[in-house]
């Protein structure tokens, strides 16, 4: 027996892995809706060897799945998530919407998946930034043998982290630097073809931006807040995958080969780390990939207890889609949801 899923923002880079990745790892569906909003009502997308056609967002019974995995951005889910949730079905939420809001788990499995048992108190699960989501997955074993005391992250984010449109961009720069078009910035604020912007959602008045800030207050959530974080975010020519610059001051010593150890008996986790010229991994390698990967880890001589490394992974995966079908997997390893019932409460 399977489950009743809905995708809303099916149409989208997100949405669009969401259906592939849950058809890849097999989960248990019984019938698949693709959701979108009035204008691409019956535009069809793909799931497995079906294809859908999108049902409309606003006319669309959601008392009628078990599950509901949200990619529509932001806006829409502010104004959806919380009504389909207490239509019944448990809602997977992909925007930021709901990150923060302390009835709603934000979980990534390998991380926190204790987390899980607080997904009754909306009907809301929230997945966390792309950029989060693999940077705690790294930190999230090395602090439990050796605890993070400051980390100093910077990261190379690609242009999918922006959807479609931001693909679209650097493909179309790309060219017209060739002569083949115009290449006037619509969807990032300079440049983005042979260039990086350091820059990537809005300015806060403290000078950093909100995305640079989500980074902090979702590692917080998740691991410890007592960490202290400092973040720049970077946004980068590369189509998929988004790299960190990762630097951990620990309150006790901890050599690279411990750390490795560490790293490669982690979930989630592997380690490409060799002193060569194929001995790290690139956005290119870790694209398709469900793996966080990490390489270069080496000691920081600037700091006491200091250690470097560089994480990479595909954003479109475990920054988004992959990590919201491991959290459905989770829901229903634990109980929390049923293919018969839709949800039930969680015994701990």
């Amino acid at each position: 027996m399977g489950y009743r899923v809905a995708v809303v923002g099916a149409t989208g880079n997100v949405g669009r892995e969401m259906m592939n990745i849950i058809e890849e790892l097999n989960f248990p569906v019984d019938k698949m809706h693709a959701i979108a909003s009035r204008k691409s009502k019956g535009v069809e997308v793909s799931f497995g060897d079906k294809t859908l056609k999108c049902e409309d967002l606003e006319q669309f019974d959601f008392s009628t799945v078990d599950l509901v995995l949200m990619s529509a951005g932001g806006k829409v889910s502010k104004e959806w998530s919380e009504k389909i949730g207490k239509a019944g079905p448990i809602v997977i939420d992909n925007s930021s919407a709901f990150r923060m809001d302390p009835d709603v788990p934000l979980i990534v499995p390998e991380v926190n998946p204790d987390a899980v048992k607080l997904a009754r108190k909306k009907n809301i699960v929230a997945n966390p930034n792309c950029s989060t989501a693999q940077l705690v997955v790294a930190l999230k074993p090395l602090h439990d043998a050796a605890k993070a005391k400051r980390v100093v992250v910077s990261t190379y984010q690609s242009v999918s982290g922006a959807g479609k449109e931001g693909m679209d961009e650097l493909w179309n720069q790309t060219k017209a630097i060739y002569g083949l078009g115009d290449a006037t910035p619509k969807k990032f604020p300079k440049q983005i073809a042979f260039n990086v912007i350091p820059y990537i959602g809005s300015f806060r008045d403290d000078g950093y931006t909100d995305e640079e800030a989500k980074m902090w207050d979702e590692t917080h959530k998740m691991i410890d807040p007592s960490i202290k974080l400092t973040v720049t975010c970077v946004r980068v020519p590369v189509f998929v995958g988004h790299s960190e610059s990762v630097t951990v001051e620990f309150d006790r010593p901890i050599e690279p080969d411990e750390a490795r150890e560490i790293l490669r008996e982690a979930p989630g986790v592997m380690v490409i780390d060799k002193l060569e010229h194929d001995g790290y991994i690139t956005p290119v390698d870790a694209a398709g990939d469900h793996a966080v990967f990490v390489s270069r880890i080496r000691k920081d001589p600037t700091v006491e207890n200091g250690l470097s490394f560089w994480v990479v992974s595909d954003n479109l995966r475990k920054g988004a889609a992959l990590n919201a079908v491991q959290i459905a997997q989770l829901l229903d390893e634990t109980g929390v949801i049923t293919p018969s019932s839709g949800y039930r409460t969680l015994t701990v």
